[in-house]
């Protein structure tokens, strides 16, 4: 089941890249696997999957150690607490959810080695959801990029629970034209060449919008079981 739901989410993206004229080449996806064992994340890996997300430091760990495949690039989605970011820079090629300056800082203090990062942008300005406010963004931005350990290549957002794909597309746009705001500046060691955005439910819309990233999980392994 998972190699035939990866097989058509990847056609799919094809599709929605194609339909706008955009190389499908482009468009990474993100196999997210929080609460996937690790049976059906190797699956997905047989299937082609080689970039995954998590969400848990303690889960990516115990996971990572039971799939060992060098061919895999791990991506960190979920809220990074500061106490949990020694493990993580050990872990992730990428950290998509750095929203704050002291987080960034702890991160850079923590990495051995330089780590690409993106800002997680808390798009419609929700009270209940992480990420720092568009207007915030190149504030933030400004300050990462003085951080020696840090590449800063991407933004990434989570538009609201809406109630069908098309609704989330202003989201996209305004993500995208974020990202325009912040390259116009020209903040020295930033450029943002990555768009994470896109889940399940709207990752076509948000291809079709410029998304280089889409985070798929439901549409690929099914529902998750409640814990």
């Amino acid at each position: 089941m998972v190699s035939e739901n990866l097989v058509d989410v990847m056609a799919r993206i094809a599709k929605a890249a194609r339909k706008v004229g955009r190389d499908p080449g482009e468009v990474n996806l993100i196999a997210v696997t929080k609460s996937v064992e690790a049976k059906k994340l190797k699956e997905a890996l047989s299937g082609g999957a080689r970039i995954f997300g998590e969400n848990y430091v303690q889960e990516a760990d115990e996971k990572i150690k039971k799939v060992r495949d060098g061919s895999i690039k791990w991506h960190f989605i979920g809220h990074l607490q500061k106490n949990k970011v020694k493990v993580a820079v050990e872990l992730f090629d990428v950290i998509e959810t750095v929203d704050t300056i002291e987080l960034a800082t702890e991160i850079n203090k923590r990495a051995k080695e330089p780590l690409e990062v993106f800002i997680e942008v808390n798009i419609a300005k929700e009270k209940t959801k992480a990420g720092v406010y568009p207007d915030a963004v190149i504030k933030l931005a400004k300050g990462i990029s003085a951080l020696p350990m840090l590449r800063l290549t991407g933004l990434m957002s989570i538009p609201p629970s809406l109630p069908d794909a098309e609704a989330s597309r202003p989201y996209f746009i305004t993500l995208r034209r974020l990202a325009e705001r912040v390259n116009k500046e020209q903040i020295p060691g930033v450029f943002i060449r990555n768009l994470s955005m896109g889940m399940s439910g709207d990752y076509e819309v948000a291809v079709e919008e410029g998304a280089t990233f889409v985070r798929v999980g439901t549409a690929i392994f099914g529902q998750r079981p409640h814990k």
